[in-house]
C-alpha cells in the first residue's frame, strides 16, 4: 500500500512494514507492528494517538537510534534498516531529530556553543566562515542571543533549551527532521512560539518533517498529511483536511471529537471511547481497536482489516466497517 503519490523522484523516507518488538519476561511488547509510509521532500507528517502507540518508538526507529526487528527504512535511495555504523555516517547530517525534553537532551557540562556545534564536529563538517559563525547564525536563527553562546542549558529557560535543541538538529543542514513531541514539556504559553518557529523553518529551509504529538491542534497547524497510529500500527493515514473535516475510522473520529473545537461532529456522530487500550504484549485478534469500538462485529474479531484507500482517494483506513456515517441503531453483540 502507498499512501501518495510519489514525484518523479520518488519519496525522501519510505518505510514498509516497519516492526520493533521489545522481548521481556512473558513475550514480545510489539511497540511498533507493521508500519507503511512515505515522506517527500520538503513535506510535513504528523503522527498522532493515544500514549503507548508507538509513536515516539517509530521516530527513534527512522532515525536508526534503534534497530528495526523487521521490515524495510529506505531514505533518499538508501536502505538504512540494519545498515552499520560506516554506512550510517555519511547520512547522519541529513536526518535529524529534535527530542521531547530539551533539558535532558543536552549536555549540562557543555555551552550551548559547543552543543550547537558538536554535529559539525562529529560529521567533520567545515562551514563557510567557520563553525562559530556557523552557530552563531543558526542561534539568530530560531530566536536566541548569538552572544549568549558561552552559557549552559541551565541558564536558559525550557523554550530557550528547545530553540537550543532545535538549532543543534539545523547544524548540518538536515533534509528531513523528526520532531519528537517538540512542544509537550514546555509552558503553554511558549509552546505556540515554537510551533510558530518549527512551521517558519519548515517554509524558509524547505524541511521534510515528521511531526510526533499527540496534540491534534499542533499537528493541524504544522502538518500536511497525517498518520493515526494505534496500538502499533496506522488505522488512517491522509491529507489534513481529509482526516480533520471527513474520518473515516472510528478511532480517528474519537481523537477529533475529545478535542474543543477540532472536529465538527453532530451528537449521532460523535464517538466516545471507553476502557482501556489493549496491551501490546497480547494485542486483540482481527482488528486491534475492536475491543474499544462502538462499530465492532464478527468478522473484526477474526479478519485483520488492511490499510486501503477507498472511492479512489489518497485517503487510507484500516477498517471494516469506514465511514462517518451515525453509528448502527441496534447495538452490537460484545465480543471478548
Amino acid at each position: 500500500m502507498t499512501d501518495g503519490p510519489a514525484d518523479e523522484a520518488g519519496p525522501l523516507l519510505r518505510v514498509r512494514g516497519l516492526t520493533k518488538h521489545f522481548p521481556v519476561r512473558g513475550g514480545p511488547v510489539r511497540a511498533v507492528d507493521g508500519l507503511d509510509f512515505e515522506v517527500r521532500a520538503g513535506e510535513t507528517l504528523g503522527l498522532v494517538g493515544e500514549s503507548g502507540c508507538g509513536k515516539s518508538t517509530t521516530g527513534r526507529l527512522l532515525v536508526r537510534l534503534l534497530e528495526p526487528t523487521g521490515g524495510s527504512i529506505e531514505f533518499a535511495g538508501h536502505d538504512l534498516t540494519h545498515a552499520g555504523r560506516r554506512h550510517l555516517r555519511p547520512l547522519r547530517g541529513q536526518l535529524q531529530i529534535i527530542f521531547q525534553d530539551p533539558y535532558a537532551s543536552l549536555n549540562p557540562r557543555h555551552p550551548v556553543g559547543r552543543i550547537i556545534a558538536m554535529p559539525l564536529r562529529v560529521n567533520r563538517i567545515d562551514p563557510p566562515g567557520g563553525t562559530r559563525a556557523r552557530v552563531r547564525e543558526l542561534m539568530e536563527r530560531v530566536g536566541l542571543n548569538p552572544e549568549h553562546h558561552n552559557r549552559y542549558p541551565h541558564e536558559f529557560s525550557g523554550g530557550q533549551r528547545q530553540r537550543v535543541g532545535i538549532a543543534r538538529a539545523l547544524a548540518t543542514e538536515p533534509r528531513l527532521v523528526v520532531a519528537d513531541e517538540p512542544v509537550s514539556a514546555l509552558d503553554v504559553s511558549i509552546q505556540a512560539q515554537v510551533v510558530n518557529l518549527l512551521r517558519r523553518l519548515h517554509r524558509d529551509l524547505g524541511l521534510a518533517l515528521v511531526l510526533i504529538s499527540h496534540d491534534l491542534a499542533v499537528v493541524r497547524h504544522l502538518c500536511q498529511r497525517v498518520a493515526v497510529m494505534y496500538l502499533g500500527r496506522i488505522v488512517e493515514i491522509g491529507d489534513r483536511d481529509d482526516i480533520y473535516h471527513r474520518p473515516q475510522h472510528p478511532y480517528t473520529r474519537a481523537l477529533l471529537a475529545a478535542v474543543p473545537h477540532v472536529g465538527q461532529f453532530g451528537p449521532a456522530g460523535r464517538l466516545r471511547l471507553t476502557g482501556e487500550a489493549p496491551t501490546p504484549l497480547d494485542p486483540p485478534s482481527g482488528c486491534r481497536f475492536r475491543t474499544r469500538c462502538p462499530r465492532a462485529r464478527e468478522r473484526c474479531a477474526v479478519e485483520e482489516p488492511a490499510l486501503v484507500r477507498r472511492d479512489g482517494g489518497g485517503q487510507a483506513t484500516a477498517c471494516h466497517f469506514p465511514g462517518p456515517d451515525p453509528l448502527p441503531a441496534e447495538p452490537v453483540r460484545a465480543m471478548a
